[in-house]
């Protein structure tokens, strides 16, 4: 139990276990093990959203390191090496989705919808 503590303090550094339930004074968040999560709809959406799309971009870089692993172990093989091709253009075509995602979020939801807070 106490190496898991021990984890969980290293990955999220901020306090975890606070005392105060409202991310020491700031009012409309509440403190959890990711950090101070807004209540209200609009913030909200704004970290949701950095989340989402840092995991993403975390993910496509994962598949990238496969894709170039898989190519390097494929020793010639046609099949194997165009298998590595396309898992590394996937990961490639969901980071450029994931990034221009962003843009077409604040487009819709800043310039055309107008919602605060984003």
């Amino acid at each position: 139990m106490f190496w898991i503590f021990i984890l969980l303090s290293l990955i999220f550094p901020q306090s975890t276990f606070a005392a105060d339930p409202f991310c020491s004074g700031t009012a409309n968040k509440i403190d959890t093990a990711l950090g101070c999560i807004p209540v209200e709809i609009g913030p909200f959406v704004a970290w949701l959203s950095t989340w989402i799309f840092g995991v993403a971009g975390g993910v496509a870089f994962l598949m990238m390191v496969y894709g170039f692993f898989l190519m390097a172990t494929a020793s010639g093989d046609p099949k194997a090496i165009q298998g590595a091709q396309e898992t590394i253009t996937s990961a490639i075509t969901g980071l450029f989705v994931s990034i221009f995602g962003v843009f077409i979020l604040r487009l819709i939801a800043l310039n055309i919808l107008q919602i605060p807070g984003l």
